[in-house]
């Protein structure tokens, strides 16, 4: 009852928009919020009136209810399956404890304040409080997967003081606590709030909470109280709409079809002017036989034929361009998931298209925004290299001072915990531990102790590691096969092997990672009562952190640092400080209170931090490799190729970014033109210099932004994207990523190493930097060709249709007449020339696509907008006005005293009409012919089929039972008798000569004298066969810059001493192709392919 006085929000849920009563009105309200479905309407409603319309409203009604039909089909079926899903969760069943029992409940009728009771596998009803569990120490196990994707097994841990509780049902019922806590909010990662139970104060974090959408795993029961319910769950919070992007080609689309409702008004004003001087000078002539209607005169005659000719030339603007569009882009989007040549077996991963509203945009990219970790390189870590106490270790010379490459592996068999898989090559480091060399083995103790590592024993005597990040468990692994297992943890101790010998460190506090602090401690005990604090990070932060007496040995370490990066490794540097036991007491009070304040908790606990971690001990620095994916050279060649700028965004040092830049072929020793903006990316970001800093970038060739935080890597992006008004692409695979992919134009996710939160924001996926090449230089290309063809050729066809109308206005009194059958203008573009268009738009091809990628210079002119801008449309404008000027004149003047065989007149409007109707036909679909490159079996069934169709239905139209039944509306005879004569066969034939042979002669000098790019490629692959390149290899470069890199997600302290363990499930998936014998599931080079991956060696 007390709950129920807040009036928090239940448990359902509702995601559809309609019922079955508001479908229709709110539907159609949303669909007449578009501006040309508005449009249409309005016209609708004007040939409703007889003093206007001269058409039928059939002409209109059919097209808009045809459009609106198919529009509110599909948001039909999509509300029906909201609907059911939302039935299928709100009728799902729960125990919950009410009146001192539990009752098998609904979930929507779950309210604030329940205490509900959760079983394995079960999902999480609503945001709980986690109170107790069966598991051991209160834990609990879920997954996540439908909360950000990630598909390892989560940890949450009860408080200590509700998990006494157990599954007592009296203990329950009696449970009297008050939650405070933030509002509902729509932030996965965090949970600010405090439990009061008996006078007492907890803090409650998002370690203690269960979200809604969680599915509970290796946990038998647990119980939970509920804290947000239904539309105030985390889950439903992010459920909200996300950016809408739309296309250059959109906007400019929008543009145009303002400017031809600009142009329809121009000439509805010309033939109304034409109207009011025809009825002052000749229409008093008619006035005898066909009086006009009480009350309208000659002005007002002439305002109604404004609207009349606006219903009549109404064609200009395209009911169904956007339909056709929507078609168009969703056939591509199907042409990228279903590239094989896409699909990574290995993880068994298609390339997806998460959009299928910017296929098109794909072609026009002028800038890439590029993460490093995991994007370019594999973020699978190998322990390379170390320094420890001013000695490296990792490399090996011989007699001569030379450093040798290939030597014998380390044997690790002395040590029975080790890992096999573990490979070093620096035989004395293992010298050095084993002889007991303090500052060795304090260097490998710091690695086993200062982590958020989660051990895992699969089977009896195998321990497997599950890390927060790649770089996490290649620093851990290789402490354990050094001598120094970490074996095992619990919220208070760590327990590790050293030498042999088990050991048990108390841990009394885990200071977090984060992107800030770029650095992470852990404060522990050892047997011997020593307490000891152990922090490793980046080199900077790490530095100013030292003792003074450090100085030197920070010298010849950050020597070790600048030649570990001049190899393109990620280093991380390790210090330690004792610490006094009084200090640590007082240390610990306040940060209690400092991490169960509701307001300001992280600032408070950041103070803490930065207070304990001054005056630190040097002991060394580490360094992993990461290794570029295969492919990455080449792909950024030939992206550089198709003068795509590309700009790496990263959180690594300077060094690092270099190397890896000249590793991968964006740097190359010969550029002078290179943009490094490092260390105060966020002061250049500022107002008064982000310019300045764009200006200087945008006259390089290759730019790299080192050490930015994800909102900085959006900034940059941002940055871009608004004053160059250029395309952008981001590409990542982290969470760190997510921010940049939502800014930029096109967003891509990698599925790596990194979880899948970049993929689920992304609009383009797959497992490989390499696909990008093909996203873009193939798909991407032929996307933006297809629709500039589309639009072009709608353009032209419609203003050709239409201004043949205008034409005749001048030859019938300018009385709004149609020119056309009724009939003809309800079908021209719904039935005879929406399926050829269509063919020629979802298969065209102006060259294949290994040509495609041979010349990535064919990318060009979509960066360039060369196929469809304002100067094109008013190219497809005059075209269309030259066709509509013959397609008119000529047929009228070849029939205007035309006579039959037997001496009668072969003209009638009807007649007319017919040859006009014809000869349109034949020149939009042989225009169209023109047009397309790549024929295929549906092409020409398009084509065939729309033409055959039109002599068809106009046979049925003018036939003698048509005529029966309508007599009315449909003339008879007359088709026969105009068809036989073969002056009209020969008026078609000229007709169509004068409009195709210029466009042909046009393209044929034009591609003698002016070449494009787009020309020669397409001579040349009839000329010649493309041959696989062969394979080349890259030649490593040295340097002696020194790098950094660090996970930019969240740690894992808090679930640490929370009590929290780990547990990645293995994951077993079906495998998309079963063809194992071919190169496509082998993943190895095909002959088709650009990139050459470096032979392995024997």
């Amino acid at each position: 009852t007390f709950n129920l006085s807040f009036r928090y929000a239940n448990n359902a849920i509702k995601t559809s928009k309609y019922n079955i009563f508001t479908f229709l009105p709110l539907n159609l309200f949303e669909q007449f919020k578009r501006l040309a479905n508005a449009y249409f309407l309005f016209l609708l409603i004007l040939q409703l009136i007889p003093q206007i319309s001269s058409l039928s409203w059939i002409t209109t009604g059919f097209a808009l209810i045809v459009v609106l039909s198919i529009t509110a089909v599909k948001d039909a079926i999509d509300d029906i399956n909201r609907h059911k899903c939302d039935g299928q969760v709100n009728n799902r069943k729960v125990d919950v404890l009410m009146d001192g029992q539990l009752k098998n409940e609904k979930w929507m009728n779950v309210q604030v304040g329940n205490i509900v009771k959760l079983e394995n596998n079960e999902f999480v009803t609503a945001d709980l409080l986690l109170l107790s569990s069966s598991e051991p120490l209160n834990l609990v196990y879920v997954e996540t997967a439908e909360l950000d994707g990630e598909t390892n097994l989560k940890v949450k841990q009860a408080l200590t003081v509700t998990g006494e509780l157990g599954d007592n049902i009296e203990a329950l019922a009696a449970f009297n606590g008050e939650v405070r806590c933030e509002p509902p909010n729509n932030r996965l990662d965090k949970f600010k709030g405090t439990l009061t139970l008996n006078g007492e104060r907890y803090a409650l974090n998002n370690d203690k909470v269960l979200l809604r959408g969680c599915t509970l795993r290796n946990t038998e029961w647990c119980f939970g109280l509920v804290i947000f319910g239904g539309p105030d769950t985390k889950l439903m919070q992010n459920s909200g709409k996300s950016i809408f992007k739309r296309t250059s080609i959109d906007h400019l689309t929008n543009i145009l079809v303002l400017c031809i409702f600009g142009f329809l008004a121009s000439m509805c004003s010309i033939l109304t002017i034409g109207n009011a001087i025809w009825e002052t000078n000749e229409g008093s002539v008619f006035t005898m036989f066909l009086p006009r209607e009480p009350g309208i005169d000659a002005p007002l005659s002439s305002f109604l034929i404004f609207w009349s000719y606006v219903i009549v030339l109404n064609t200009v603007i395209p009911s169904s361009l956007y339909v056709s569009v929507e078609f168009i882009r969703l056939g591509n989007s199907f042409f990228i998931n279903w590239d094989r040549k896409m699909y990574y077996p290995k993880n068994d991963t298609p390339a997806q298209a998460r959009t299928t509203t910017l296929s098109e945009e794909l072609g026009q990219i002028k800038y890439i925004f590029s993460d490093k970790t995991g994007t370019l390189t594999q973020n699978i870590m190998t322990f390379n290299k170390c320094s420890i106490n001013g000695k490296a270790y990792g490399d090996l010379y011989d007699f001569s001072g030379q450093r040798v490459e290939i030597t014998e592996r380390v044997d690790f068999s002395w040590n029975n915990l080790a890992d096999p898989k573990f490979s070093f090559h620096d035989h004395s480091l293992v010298e050095m531990v084993r002889s007991g060399n303090p500052e060795t083995q304090e260097f490998f103790r710091l690695l086993s102790l200062c982590h958020t590592v989660m051990p895992e024993e699969k089977k009896e005597g195998e321990l497997n590691y599950q890390a927060q990040s790649p770089d996490e468990g290649a620093l851990v692994t290789a402490a354990r096969n050094f001598g120094f297992v970490f074996l095992s943890r619990t919220p208070e101790t760590i327990t590790v092997v050293e030498m042999g010998k088990q050991v048990i460190y108390e841990l009394l506090a885990i200071l977090d990672f984060n992107n800030m602090r770029k650095r992470m401690s852990v404060i522990v005990r050892s047997p011997e009562g020593k307490l000891t604090l152990y922090c490793k990070g980046a080199d900077t932060m790490i530095f100013e952190r030292l003792h003074p007496s450090c100085n030197k040995l920070m010298e010849v370490t950050t020597n070790h640092l600048n030649e570990y990066a001049g190899d393109g490794l990620r280093t991380l540097a390790l210090a330690y400080k004792d610490l006094n036991e009084d200090y640590m007491i007082d240390w610990k009070q306040r940060h209690h209170e400092a991490s169960v304040a509701m307001e300001g908790r992280e600032e408070k606990l950041d103070e803490l931090y930065e207070e304990i971690e001054k005056d630190m001990m040097l002991l060394g620095a580490t360094a992993v490799e990461d290794k570029l994916q295969d492919g990455v050279p080449e792909t950024i060649e030939q992206l550089a190729k198709a003068d795509i700028k590309i700009w790496v965004l990263t959180g690594d040092k300077q060094e690092t970014a270099e190397n890896i830049g000249y590793s991968c072929n964006m740097l190359r020793e010969e550029m002078k033109d290179v943009f490094v903006v490092s260390a105060n990316t966020a002061f250049a970001l500022e107002k008064k210099l982000r310019l300045e800093l764009l200006r200087t970038a945008c006259m390089c060739q290759t730019v790299i932004c080192c050490r930015v935080t994800p909102l900085q890597k959006a900034q940059v992006v941002q940055l871009v994207k608004k004053y160059k008004q250029a395309v952008t692409l981001a590409i990542g695979d982290g969470a760190n990523d997510v921010s940049m992919i939502k800014v930029a134009h096109i967003g891509v996710g990698i599925s790596g190493q990194e979880g899948m939160q970049a993929v689920l924001s992304s609009d383009y996926s797959f497992a490989q930097f390499r696909y990008l090449q093909r996203l873009l230089l193939v798909h991407g290309r032929w996307s933006y060709i297809r629709m500039c063809k589309f639009l072009g050729y709608f353009f032209y066809k419609n203003f050709t249709f239409t201004l043949v109308q205008f034409w005749y206005a001048f030859f019938c009194g300018f009385s709004a007449q149609t020119v056309y059958e009724d009939w003809f203008i309800t079908f021209y573009n719904m039935v005879y020339t929406a399926l050829p268009v269509l063919g020629m738009c979802l298969f065209d091809q102006d060259v294949n696509d290994r040509w495609s990628l041979y010349h990535p210079q064919l990318y060009a002119p979509g960066q360039k907008n060369q196929y469809f801008n304002k100067k094109a449309f008013v190219s497809y404008l005059i075209h269309g006005c030259y066709c509509s000027l013959i397609i008119f004149f000529i047929p009228w003047a070849s029939m205007n005293d035309a006579v039959r065989n037997d001496g009668k007149d072969i003209v009638s409007h009807p007649s007319f009409a017919l040859l006009a109707q014809t000869c349109l036909l034949i020149v939009v679909h042989t225009q169209l012919s023109l047009d397309t490159y790549y024929w295929t079996a549906v092409n020409h069934s398009f084509v065939w089929l729309s033409t055959i169709g039109y002599f068809a239905i106009s046979v049925t139209m003018y036939s003698n039972g048509m005529f029966y039944v309508f007599p009315g509306h449909f003339n008879v005879n007359f088709l026969k008798n105009t068809l036989n004569q073969p002056n009209v066969w020969l008026t078609i034939f000229l007709t169509f000569l004068l409009c195709i042979l210029p466009v042909v002669a046009f393209r044929f000098i034009f591609i003698q004298l002016c070449p494009t790019i787009n020309d020669k490629v397409r001579y040349k692959m009839r000329t010649e066969e493309l041959t696989a390149p062969a394979p080349r290899r890259l030649l490593r470069r040295r340097s002696t810059r020194s790098g950094y890199a660090f996970s930019h997600s969240q740690g894992y302290g808090d679930l640490v001493t929370s009590r929290k363990f780990l547990i990645k499930r293995p994951l077993k998936m079906t495998a998309l192709f079963t063809q194992t014998d071919s190169s496509i599931f082998q993943n190895q080079p095909q002959h088709y392919r650009t990139i050459a991956e470096e032979p392995q060696s024997p």
